[in-house]
């Protein structure tokens, strides 16, 4: 039987594969790869960099878990990647393509109906043990049934997993998927021997053993983690890795309040910051070692839509399920005073969820394409937005605007609300309008704090709530909220995740990023159209189609966006001269002593 059963595996291994199945060194999404077989390194690493130093770099926070791939807990995320490897990596200077790391190739057909990976001969884990298909499989399981919801959402759509060779794994999926065979490549990939896959779901501080190019040597819980570079890390010599993890130590140490964190920054206990609060870019780097040029601050462009940065109402309170009553609260956020007054006038007003880049619908008529999309769902787009003529509501900057006041308060009528005695009460009822914004952070407590002053205007109490970093990811991930800030990020190349994101399914499952719980047919369908898209074109389509679904549904109170990422940094830290789409990568960084 077993002379049989090999016979058989050998045929099936030796047979064509599918119609115009091809394999390759790369993966593009719409389009082929930048990058040739055999190229040498990325355009925005260089290979150049000298070895050695330790980067030291700052969190918010605390954490008490090192496993970041479950819900529980909150975790280190810098263990994806540097300890933790997958099995192809991203282009970071296109929309989305993929090269190899553990796996050396790829093969797919042009429908993608599956996706096969040959795994690197000399792909080793930390112990020496290699890298199988047999791992491969283990961590698909693993993370299908016990991971994220967003790797449970996407390993869903895999309808068999085999490890067809030692070094060779192949997936089959439930339906065509274009996407699918490049989330495959971003799997992380376990251990299979040193991996307990009971207790996997639970928190833990325990060292995963990876395949990466650092191990973690040194924990204090809840304040550090340093790792340390692996000296017999098997892919170094990878084109994907040339010019990447250059420091000899990663050092991660947490602080739980602001001042704190950007005082070690002055002490040079931290080497580098990407600073989130204009007020201090702006005169807060006015200390000895800054005006001596021993500081060094950049703005560093993006090629990237701007973070979505909101004020996200939780849809699933009665509170907030009536549109009406949600762009009502969003008439009544200034920006233009809070600009001036708080940040001195270096944001721009968030508008969409793609904003700066081709992908956004703001100031663009929605075209053919577009509206043959949205035909079958009527109302699910304001005409001001299919029309490209909307845009946030715009106050005067005095921060007592009467249009604005004027225009929410006909909002609130409308949705069976009163301004009555100084407080806005349900008409029937008399029950005064009040809910609480939960915030982790000093900063994000006093815009909060300024827009319920603005609230107040029109009768509304916001109570202001700071709570603990762990407190606020675990009421936030099962929507235990009002209101809550929250920033999305978004790639050139949207898909399944936006599913993750906005779908209808991931409304009430604990742990997505639908915090604001939309449940809108209008939506699911666009994020369909985006996953089928075989072109560039048509999935710029989708994804206009459905920010016009997003801004018309008004499911957050839109803030404001930086025009690149402010990077503060020693001058002994050096990064290579061309960023990436994304900006700048810490990987890519170096230690020079000069």
């Amino acid at each position: 039987m077993r002379q049989a059963a090999a016979a058989l595996l050998t045929l099936l291994l030796a047979a064509p594969g599918p119609a115009g199945a091809q394999t390759s060194h790369a993966i593009a999404m719409h389009g082929a790869p930048a990058y040739p077989e055999g190229f040498d390194h990325f355009a925005y690493a260089n290979p150049a960099a000298p070895q050695g130093g330790r980067l030291t770099l700052s969190l918010p926070g605390t954490f008490d878990s090192l496993n970041p791939f479950i819900i529980m807990g909150s975790s280190t995320p810098f263990i994806r990647n540097n300890v933790v490897e997958s099995l192809m990596v991203r282009g970071y200077d296109e929309p989305f393509t993929l090269y190899g790391l553990l796996a050396k190739s790829i093969e797919t057909d042009p429908q993608r109906s599956f996706v096969a990976f040959t795994l690197d001969p000399r792909a080793r884990f930390s112990d020496g043990t290699p890298v199988t298909a047999d791992d491969v499989v283990f961590s698909y399981e693993l993370l299908r049934d016990k991971g994220r919801p967003n790797h449970r959402l996407y390993y869903g759509k895999i309808a068999r997993a085999q490890a067809l060779t030692e070094r060779v794994v192949r997936f089959d999926f439930v339906s065509a998927d274009r996407e699918l065979p490049l989330i495959m490549g971003l799997m992380p990939v376990f251990a299979r021997h040193a991996t307990d896959k009971d207790k996997f779901g639970e928190t833990s501080l325990k060292p995963p053993l990876g395949s990466g190019p650092y191990k973690v040597v040194e924990m204090e819980p809840g304040a550090s983690v340093t790792l340390a570079r692996d000296p017999s890390y098997w892919g170094g010599d990878l084109p994907t890795n040339k010019g990447f993890n250059n420091f000899s130590q990663l050092r991660f140490d947490y602080f739980r309040e602001q001042n704190s964190e950007f005082e070690a920054f002055k002490r040079q206990l931290v080497d580098a910051r990407f600073e989130s609060d204009p007020g201090r870019w702006e005169t807060g780097y006015d200390f000895p070692a800054a005006r001596a040029g021993k500081v060094i601050r950049q703005v560093i462009p993006t090629g990237l839509p701007k973070p979505h940065y909101a004020l996200v109402f939780n849809t699933r309170r009665p509170l907030f399920a009536d549109v009406r009553v949600r762009r009502a609260i969003i008439e009544l956020f200034d920006f233009t005073w809070l600009d001036r007054n708080f940040y001195h006038g270096l944001y721009s007003r968030t508008a969409g969820f793609f904003d700066g880049s081709e992908l956004s619908a703001i100031g663009r008529r929605a075209d053919a394409a577009e509206q043959t999309l949205l035909a079958a769902f009527p109302g699910a787009v304001r005409a001001d937005v299919l029309a490209g003529t909307y845009a946030p509501p715009a106050a005067d900057g005095s921060g007592r605007d009467r249009l604005r006041l004027k225009a929410a308060l006909d909002l609130f009528a409308e949705s069976g609300w009163q301004l009555k005695d100084g407080k806005l009460r349900r008409a029937d009822t008399g029950i005064p309008f009040r809910f609480e914004i939960m915030v982790t952070t000093r900063e994000q407590e006093r815009l909060c704090l300024a827009f319920a002053s603005q609230l107040a205007r029109a009768g509304i109490t916001a109570d202001v709530r700071i709570v603990d970093a762990v407190q606020f990811n675990a009421r936030r991930n099962s929507y235990d909220f009002d209101m809550v800030p929250f920033v999305w990020g978004q790639s050139l190349s949207p898909g399944n995740e936006q599913a993750f994101y906005f779908g209808s399914a991931a409304a009430d499952q604990p742990g997505t990023r639908n915090y604001m719980g939309m449940k809108s047919a209008a939506a699911d369908a666009l994020i369909a159209a985006m996953i089928r898209a075989t072109s560039r074109a048509d999935l710029v389509s989708a994804a206009r189609a459905l920010d016009r679904v997003l801004i018309s549904g008004a499911y957050g109170v839109p803030l404001f966006h930086a025009p690149g990422q402010w990077l503060a940094r020693w001058a002994s830290i050096r990064l290579p001269s061309q960023p990436s789409l994304y900006g700048t990568l810490p990987e890519t960084w170096w230690h020079s002593p000069d």
